[in-house]
């Protein structure tokens, strides 16, 4: 039986094209925010950042919603790190220098430099399916046959090669920044020696290091041991003040993403912070709100101004269905934490669940204000939205509508409440503007999927 040479070709190319888009990092399911895992994100990373010569203004760290231990830069200046990664670290410092190594990715532009060894790679493999499909075609088809193939390794042996030269850059760049910042490097080689563990459990082969994106862990760990341990920093022991921070931010993690896990970890016999934390998350997400106020309660007797402690309280009882009550807990948390927004913005959030007209001017006020500090929440949006209809502003309420669905990445609804919005604001105005930029980014995303699904 012979083969199709046209369909063979087509065939190949598809296979090349996945192994090309299979070796870029994938996002994770959704974004985890936090107020207290974002602070803590931007303290133990701005002497890094600072280190790389980047503006702590315009790099952002992201918690991802994944089990994997993995962390990633994928376009721009966020540096994206898995729960996963939390989860499994040890300490801060373990931390501190996985984000070092990714900033090296950021301050050596590799997510755009990628695609230069993607073009080469495709250009490999391209050229060795024309040959083959020539060969073939002329009745020669275990030569064509060879052909693509040895093209085809070759083409993700270049594109693999380029990764790892990426790695190794990333590291050392990272080990600069460590060193600039004072920060220990034990931490950062602690952390490969985990995932070199895990490659032991995995049986991946340890001495082919052509067919691995990264370098090898144990080469890895060789390189910047030599390195790390001539930096003066090296003995330097691990700020007790931020560890407590990630002790607790992990804590809170795991209650939150793996209940189940967090009750074996943090049994009710472990009477300290990050165990109540955690079961206070727990029981929370288990539907057992007795107990998880009983949590809360139990941190707040320990430090009873902390706005985050507060903030649980008035998630706790507001998701619980008693908005009311969670207002002066929430109110207490904005007083001591103003520079929060998503605090200000759950403190919105229970004002106009309490359903009484009363709360709604002070809602919008707290809406407003958390938004204008941060306007990448699209739960305060819809909170906003609300209240613009309850006050008879539907211009603004449709506005509120489309960030929100732009935000969310819904194109057609965004676009839809955007042209609604602009139908009853006045032209030139900021609000318009707005509108206007939600309606033109929107439509150009709905016309590139629809070119896709063609």
């Amino acid at each position: 039986m012979s083969e199709n040479p046209a369909r063979t070709l087509r065939s190949l190319v598809l296979g090349v094209t996945l192994a090309v888009v299979a070796a870029q990092p994938a996002f994770a399911q959704s974004v985890l925010r936090d107020s207290e895992t974002e602070a803590l994100f931007r303290d133990i990373s701005k002497p890094l950042i600072e280190g790389a010569k980047l503006d702590p203004k315009s790099v952002n760290i992201v918690l991802v919603n994944d089990p994997e231990i993995n962390a990633f830069v994928a376009t721009g200046q966020t540096v994206y790190i898995h729960s996963g990664l939390l989860v499994a670290a040890d300490n801060v410092n373990q931390v501190q220098g996985v984000i070092a190594h990714e900033l090296g990715h950021v301050a050596g532009g590799h997510s755009i430099r990628i695609y230069e060894g993607q073009a080469i790679a495709t250009k490999i493999s391209l050229l060795s399916l024309l040959l083959g499909a020539a060969a073939m075609a002329a009745g020669a088809g275990e030569a064509g046959m060879g052909v693509i193939a040895a093209g085809q390794q070759a083409a993700m042996g270049n594109l693999f090669a380029f990764s790892r030269s990426q790695e190794s850059s990333a590291d050392l760049a990272g080990a600069s920044y460590l060193a600039k910042a004072g920060v220990s490097g034990k931490g950062s080689l602690e952390f490969f020696k985990k995932l070199q563990n895990q490659e032991y459990r995995l049986a991946i082969a340890r001495t082919d290091d052509y067919a691995s994106t990264h370098p090898l862990n144990t080469d890895r760990i060789q390189t910047l041991e030599q390195i790390y341990k001539k930096d003066p920093a090296w003995a330097k022991p691990i700020d007790p003040a931020l560890e407590a921070r990630f002790e607790r931010v992990k804590a809170k993690l795991i209650g939150y993403v793996d209940p189940k896990r967090a009750a074996v970890l943090y049994p009710e016999s472990n009477q300290s912070v990050p165990a109540h934390y955690a079961r206070a998350y727990a029981y929370h997400l288990g539907a057992y709100p007795d107990k998880a106020a009983q949590e809360s309660e139990a941190l707040l007797k320990i430090a009873p101004n902390d706005p985050f402690f507060l903030e649980l309280k008035g998630q706790i009882l507001l998701e619980g269905g008693k908005p009311r009550e969670a207002l002066p807990a929430l109110r207490q948390a904005v007083a001591k934490a103003p520079d929060k927004p998503m605090i200000a913005a759950l403190l919105g959030h229970a004002l106009v669940a309490t359903e009484d007209p009363k709360n709604f001017p002070e809602a919008k006020q707290v809406l407003r204000q958390a938004i204008a500090r941060d306007n990448d929440n699209p739960d305060a949006w819809y909170q906003l939205g609300i209240v613009y209809d309850h006050d008879g502003d539907a211009p603004r309420a449709a506005l509120a509508t489309a960030e929100r669905n732009n935000l969310i990445g819904e194109n057609k609804l965004a676009l839809a409440s955007a042209k609604m919005a602009m139908n009853g604001l006045k032209a030139g105005t900021p609000d318009y503007l707005r509108a206007q930029d939600i309606a033109m980014v929107s439509e150009a995303a709905l016309k590139k999927d629809k070119k896709k699904k063609k």
